[in-house]
């Protein structure tokens, strides 16, 4: 009983000590606020984004997942980037049919070759 009582007071000192070290007791400060943990290898401001950007991002962990903020930021430049895209290869492709309808029209309107020409 003795030996029970002894392991339950000395439970009781580690408890109180630790509790002590961690809420702040050595020097009547509590803890720091831990700064949130940001994204840090975030998208390159400066060049359109690719596919390796995409592949080397990762969000850092918040207490339900991932920062909402920061996916939404991730995602509304890709979304961006996306439409930029697409705009650009609509007018590619618009001035490569425009270019096709020009090349068509002239080789229509060309005289075909006399098989005279040919043996002079």
């Amino acid at each position: 009983m003795v030996m029970f009582l002894f392991l339950v007071v000395a439970l009781a000192v580690v408890v109180g000590a630790v509790t002590l070290a961690v809420v702040g007791g050595g020097d009547n400060a509590p803890l720091p606020e831990a700064a949130p943990e940001r994204l840090q290898d975030s998208l390159p401001p400066d060049r359109p984004v690719g596919r390796a950007d995409v592949d080397r991002l990762r969000f850092p962990l918040a207490a339900r997942g991932y920062r909402m903020a920061d996916v939404d930021d991730a995602l509304g430049r890709l979304a961006a980037e996306l439409d930029e895209r697409d705009a650009r290869i609509a007018d590619l492709e618009s001035a490569l049919a425009g270019a096709r309808a020009a090349a068509a029209h002239l080789s229509t309107d060309k005289p075909a070759p006399h098989p005279e020409d040919d043996q002079r």
